[in-house]
């Protein structure tokens, strides 16, 4: 039995009878003389249970009558075993360090001080997690708090907002009225979608490259989720369109041992061929970022079609070159 499990064993017993023994106590949880005493002070002391030792009854109550001093008594998490608490902070770390804009903070350190309050003394404390593990973020852009904050309650409340908005592929800026259906967290940065008013149809915004946001008083246009998935979840990257091409891949023998494992789009399909290769195929309409990706892999990555998926990538690779030899 752990220290939480105890705590709930403690409170019930104290609950149900008018009081209970030291003895009795030491005999029901199966503990040694000091563990119980550190059990005891640890719920008076850190979780505010108004515990007292009644001579006349020779046992231990709870006071209810009590002035609470100390705060509320409650026990947070108890349904929640010691692995599981170690769980939840190891996640609430995980989204500390993901929450870049401080969007989540006040509400995270309040859960972190409770869990930790929970584990007290255990080796693996909040600072364990803190030192442990480390996310590096490569690649996320910076966006202001306010934007994400507005983009955010509207996608909640289900309004429409007036955003403007800087296209850094002709980097040109428009203002756009859009009713935002959801936020996507995809390789470090976050992007919108929502249907566009100005173009009349569904579309991407990073949320980084929204120059300002003003929140209207109109109800936002609602999109079915299957609309969205087959709009913009279906093809590859986040070029998101509805799929117009599927690329087949292939990687050498050594490189498949990675890609194997490796998960470019949730439709692939891949298969290990006979003499070592793996094959990926994938759903595509932008190729942008897939010749990026394919890019990096470099010989190790042979494209076997769409045919001007092909030529696309050749063209790029000869580009690289002659910057190369010029340079």
């Amino acid at each position: 039995m752990d220290r939480t499990e105890r705590f709930y064993k403690i409170d019930q017993y104290l609950s149900e009878s008018r009081s209970v023994s030291f003895s009795d106590l030491q005999g029901r949880l199966e503990v040694s003389r000091a563990t119980l005493t550190r059990d005891l002070a640890y719920m008076r002391d850190r979780l505010n249970a108004p515990i007292v030792f009644d001579r006349e009854l020779n046992g231990y109550r709870f006071d209810r009558t009590a002035p609470n001093s100390g705060g509320q008594y409650d026990l947070p998490g108890l349904w929640f075993s010691a692995q599981e608490i170690h769980a939840l902070l190891t996640m609430q770390h995980l989204l500390a360090q993901l929450d870049h804009g401080g969007l989540l903070g006040g509400h995270i350190q309040p859960l972190q001080a409770r869990l930790s309050a929970l584990l007290g003394s255990a080796d693996d404390t909040a600072l364990d997690v803190a030192q442990r593990i480390r996310i590096e973020t490569i690649g996320a852009r910076e966006y202001q708090l306010g934007h994400f904050q507005a983009v955010g309650s509207a996608l909640l409340r289900r309004k429409r907002l007036l955003i403007d908005y800087h296209a850094r592929g002709n980097d040109s800026v428009t203002q756009r009225e859009i009713s935002p259906q959801r936020l996507v967290h995809y390789r470090d940065n976050w992007y919108l979608d929502a249907w566009c008013h100005l173009r009349d149809e569904l579309r991407a915004f990073s949320v980084d490259a929204i120059l300002r946001v003003e929140t209207l008083e109109k109800k936002a246009k609602e999109v079915a989720q299957h609309s969205l998935d087959a709009q913009l979840g279906a093809s590859y990257g986040i070029f998101r369109k509805k799929t117009t091409h599927h690329a087949v891949l292939v990687f050498n023998a050594e490189r498949s041992r990675w890609v194997r494992n490796e998960r470019w789009h949730p439709q692939q399909k891949g298969r290990t061929l006979s003499d070592g290769r793996y094959e990926l195929t994938l759903p595509y309409a932008d190729d942008r970022e897939l010749i990026m990706d394919i890019l990096k892999y470099g010989a190790d990555c042979t494209v076997v079609s769409p045919p001007e998926l092909v030529t696309r990538v050749r063209a790029e690779v000869a580009r690289l070159a002659r910057l190369y030899a010029n340079g």
